[in-house]
Order: C-alpha cells, then structure tokens, then sequence
C-alpha cells in the first residue's frame, strides 16, 4: 500500500538554503560609557563561510563599522564580534546614537543576502543646569525664572523647586501654590510669575532630567517688595517744593539788586598805587596828577 509522502522534508531543504537574520532586540539602549550589544543572529544558512558586515547609518548616509572580519570607523578599538554576527559595543558614547545594519551574504545559498537594522540609542545624563533666579521682584509684577542643560541625551525634561517642594505644572492642583499665579512649562525650564505675590518668596532651584538620570543647580532666594508709592510722591513734592523756593529766592535777589552792576563815578576813584619808585602829587582839580620835583630833577 503506497503512502501519500509528507512536503515537510521539501519545505524543510528549502529553507536551508536561503540565509535568515533575526535580532533579539530591534532598538537596545545603554547609559554612556556602558556595554551594549546589537544582536544579530543568523537563523538559518548553508554557506560554511559567509561573509558579515556592519554599516552605521548617519543621517542616511552608511558608513562601515565592520567590513572584512575588521573593526573599523568610529567602533575601532571600542567594539567586538561575537560570533557569528553580533556587534558588541565594550564603551558606548553618545556619538554612537545611531541606526546599524547588519548584512550576511551568503554564496551557497539559493536567498544569498539579507539584513536587519537596529536602532541604537545611548542615554547621557544631564549635567548641572544653568539656572537664572531674580534677586527681588516687586508686588505685582512679571518674574521669569529659567533653566538651561544642553548635554542631555534625550533631551532633559525640567523640574522647579520652591523652599525644597516641587511646584505643580497647575497652580490650581496643590493648596499650597493655589494664590499664585505662573505657568510652567517643562521643556523649557521656564517658569514665569504673570504678577508675583507675597507668598512666592523663597529659594528656588531646577532639576534638569532624562533616563539616564538627573542632575539640579544650587539654591537661590527671591524676595518680594512692595513698592512705597506714598514714599514716591512725597520725595517728588519735596523736590518740587525745593525748586520753587530756589526759583523764588533768585527772583527776589534779581528785584533787590545783587546781580546788577555798579558804575565807577569820580568819587569813588582809586589813587593808582606806587611803582617804580615814583610819588605822585593829586592836585585841587579832581583827577590832575603831577610829579614831585624830585622826579623832575
């Protein structure tokens, strides 16, 4: 009696002879500085020696990384092959935030290529960010208070702080900030009193963070003022009132005579002083000089 034979031995050879990547993680991540591996695992091949290759994919632009069972690139010194394909970062930096291609070419397969991409990305924790806090503010007004960190990697998300409790995105949600009236916005670091009151003194400081970590500046003190307007107007009439009493007092001095100028008449004639040795006789005739005989001799 004939049986009817079973394809599973046909499907089975087929596949054999067709090279097949899988990957044990598609998008890996590590902190800087850790290990991380970009998993590539050959499934299925019948090529004894096929020929492996790693390309990293810089704004679609690949590069090698691994090429002729050779580290190479930016990976040089920083990286090994674990057989048969994996690519083993020993020192992950943030320059390694990439896309990787891992390519089998296998000869003595009827499918002779393929591939698969793994999307790396290298988490840097944030340092301390730059914070800017007014010193006093006056009742009333507009306060901006900001934080910067640049060197994050995903970019760091902020936190503000106030005497040491953090401060709500919504005023309205804590009974604590609920007279105060700010926005905050948590990309930015920005956190901005539309009309500070007298409740918003205090120290503040910002926490910059991301999934590697987090890092925050040291505290600094705002104060609130009242602004005296009482003490405003007076100073101005005081000074309003000085000028007046100036103006009046030159007026009067002007009407009296101080700053006009005086004629010189005959009475009031000065001798000419001595000089050279000569005397001078002033005769009956007002202003008629002669000389003594003893300057005519």
């Amino acid at each position: 009696e004939w049986e009817t034979p079973l394809p599973c031995p046909i499907i089975s050879y087929f596949s054999v002879l067709a090279v097949v990547l899988k990957t044990s993680e598609e998008s890996p991540s590590t902190d800087e500085f850790n290990r991380v591996e970009l998993s590539c695992l050959i499934e299925s091949i019948s090529t004894i020696n096929p020929r492996i290759e790693w390309k990293k994919i810089t704004n679609n632009k690949p590069s090698y990384v691994y090429f002729d069972r050779r580290i190479s690139g930016d990976l040089e010194n920083r990286a090994v092959i674990r057989e048969p394909a994996t690519l083993v970062i020993t020192n992950a930096t943030r320059s390694d935030t990439a896309k990787y291609r891992c390519e089998v070419t296998a000869a003595d397969d009827n499918k002779s290529f393929d591939e698969i991409v793994i999307d790396l990305v290298v988490r840097v924790k944030p340092v301390v960010p730059k914070c800017s806090v007014p010193k006093s503010v006056p009742f009333g007004k507009l306060a901006e208070l900001s934080c910067v960190e640049e060197e994050g990697f995903p970019k760091s998300q902020y936190q503000w702080f106030k005497n040491s409790e953090e401060i709500p995105e919504d005023p309205k949600s804590s009974p604590k900030f609920l007279n105060s009236s700010y926005t905050l916005n948590t990309g930015t670091g920005t956190l901005r009193f539309t009309s500070v009151i007298k409740e918003d003194a205090g120290e503040y400081y910002c926490r910059a963070k991301n999934d590697a970590g987090h890092a925050q500046c040291a505290p600094q003190k705002m104060e609130v003022y009242d602004i005296d307007i009482v003490g405003i107007v007076l100073g101005v009439l005081v000074v309003v009132i000085v000028l007046l009493c100036i103006t009046v007092g030159i007026c009067c001095a002007y009407k009296q005579g101080y700053f006009s100028g005086q004629k010189q008449t005959g009475n009031n004639y000065k001798v000419p002083a001595k000089g050279d040795g000569v005397d001078y006789v002033r005769t009956e005739d007002e202003g008629d000089f002669r000389h003594k005989s003893s300057f005519v001799i």
